[in-house]
């Protein structure tokens, strides 16, 4: 069952040359338009090759299958936001609390650029969830937030920490994506992840002076 899963969303081999590599960024791309303006139901090999001026052929060699352009562009988002992060809270030289703050606001702030992708992106996610690749694509995050809080909470215990994580993780990522369905302004997001970085902080503020005490 896991090798036959495997299958379904792995590419079926990487562009080396530089053409090969156009192919694929303009195969990418026509999904994505494809995606957002036709949805997850109407998303198919041939349209994306139609939209990207391509033979089906030409997807063929690449990609196996619909579920393995979705999940390639699905852990480039990952990817994407990973390191947006990892640039922000490996900052040492600033404060952990600072550099939480400064995280949630880009999060938010790319959840409401990117909601449209996104929304599509989750209607298929049933694609490839829990698939072998789908757990490695969110470990380099997971490795990131550890790291952090370990900073953030250096007096507290591997459970401690490990539920700060899960809190901010589903907090954000639940609440960033039901407020991102609303088209918003500049000004509205600010005020919104001022106010998600508020409590985020104000917990791990009471986190470690309970470790304290």
């Amino acid at each position: 069952m896991a090798e036959h899963r495997q299958a379904q969303i792995s590419s079926r081999k990487q562009p080396q040359q530089a053409r090969s590599i156009e192919l694929v960024e303009s195969v990418l791309d026509a999904a994505i338009q494809v995606l957002t303006a036709e949805g997850a139901q109407r998303f198919t090999m041939a349209r994306v090759a139609e939209r990207a001026g391509v033979s089906v052929g030409s997807l063929y060699q690449y990609f196996p299958n619909k579920a393995s352009i979705l999940f390639r562009l699905q852990s480039d988002e990952w990817k994407r936001t990973t390191d947006m992060l990892r640039g922000i809270l490996e900052q040492q030289d600033t404060p952990p609390l600072e550099r939480l703050r400064t995280a949630v606001h880009a999060f938010i702030r790319s959840e409401c650029e990117e909601a449209n992708v996104r929304t599509a992106l989750d209607d298929t996610a049933p694609l490839y969830r829990g698939a072998p690749e789908a757990h490695e694509a969110l470990k380099a995050g997971a490795a990131v937030m550890h790291a952090f809080m370990c900073e953030a909470l250096p007096e507290s215990n591997d459970d401690q920490r490990a539920l700060a994580i899960r809190l901010i993780e589903s907090t954000i990522w639940s609440v960033g994506e039901s407020y991102s369905e609303t088209p918003r302004e500049p000004a509205e997001i600010i005020k919104f992840a001022d106010a998600m970085a508020d409590m985020f902080c104000a917990y791990l503020v009471q986190i470690n002076a309970r470790a304290r005490a």
